[in-house]
């Protein structure tokens, strides 16, 4: 139920992006990937995501929705107890003022169960150049800008209060390389510095996508994520490994 949940919202949140525009400018990909065991352990992984992209000549935006939810059965109630549950978003615009120069205004969201935030949120804004490109496909972004990081604890820190706020610097690198016609490797990386508290939160993504038929790929991924001064009781470290189908449109 709770996925079904979080697929009803991505929806309700990506319409006012597709409404009044062309259709033909707008690309995307929607992944679901599911598994479920049982015998000596039961357990049930869902993930999903949504991902657009508007491009025409001087612009470009993006939208990125995503869901994970895992349960276990507890091995002392025999009970099922949910393991992860996490919800990210992210919208970007970019203005090409050249053809691989660009400027980026950021806003991201996340809500993760067991992160020890309630949520976190940030706007960034700042420089961003495609340094290399051989095809379509294959290409390395980087970018680097400024913004300011308002996450909420669930618990209050060691000063008493239950908010972090403070202005952030964001470095990123986004590296796409055709491995052939249906093959695809994907390396993405942040970093966002806080420049008052110096808490660090780095992320990154590994993927191999591959085609199998049509418009419909697979798609194999390898999540990292950092947090140099996380919360109470939270792990620094979060990984995540996921396979999923994927389908273009």
């Amino acid at each position: 139920m709770r996925f079904k949940k979080s697929v009803a919202v991505i929806a309700i949140a990506v319409a006012p992006l597709a409404y009044g525009q062309d259709a033909k400018d707008w690309e995307g990909e929607a992944e679901l990937g599911v598994l479920m065991t049982s015998g000596n352990t039961d357990e049930t992984n869902i993930n999903g995501r949504l991902g657009l992209v508007h491009e025409v000549e001087s612009w470009r935006n993006l939208a990125d929705f995503s869901s994970n939810y895992s349960e276990s059965e507890n091995d002392t109630t025999g009970e099922d107890q949910t393991t992860a549950e996490k919800y990210k978003a992210a919208l970007e615009t970019n203005y090409k003022f050249t053809e691989n120069q660009y400027w980026f205004l950021r806003g991201a969201y996340e809500k993760d169960r067991f992160s020890g935030y309630d949520f976190e949120s940030t706007a960034t804004t700042g420089y961003g150049n495609r340094v290399w490109q051989r095809s379509e496909r294959s290409f390395l972004d980087l970018s680097a800008g400024a913004g300011y990081r308002y996450n909420k604890l669930e618990e209050l820190n060691d000063d008493g209060d239950d908010v972090e706020k403070e202005a952030i610097a964001r470095l990123a690198a986004q590296f796409n390389y055709a491995l052939s016609d249906n093959a695809l490797f994907s390396q993405k990386l942040s970093t966002e510095i806080g420049l008052d508290e110096n808490n660090v939160i780095s992320q990154s993504e590994t993927a191999i996508k591959a085609n199998i038929v049509g418009n419909l790929s697979m798609k194999a991924a390898y999540r990292v994520k950092h947090v140099s001064d996380a919360p109470a009781d939270a792990d620094s470290t979060d990984t995540e490994a996921a396979l999923s189908l994927l389908y273009g449109f």
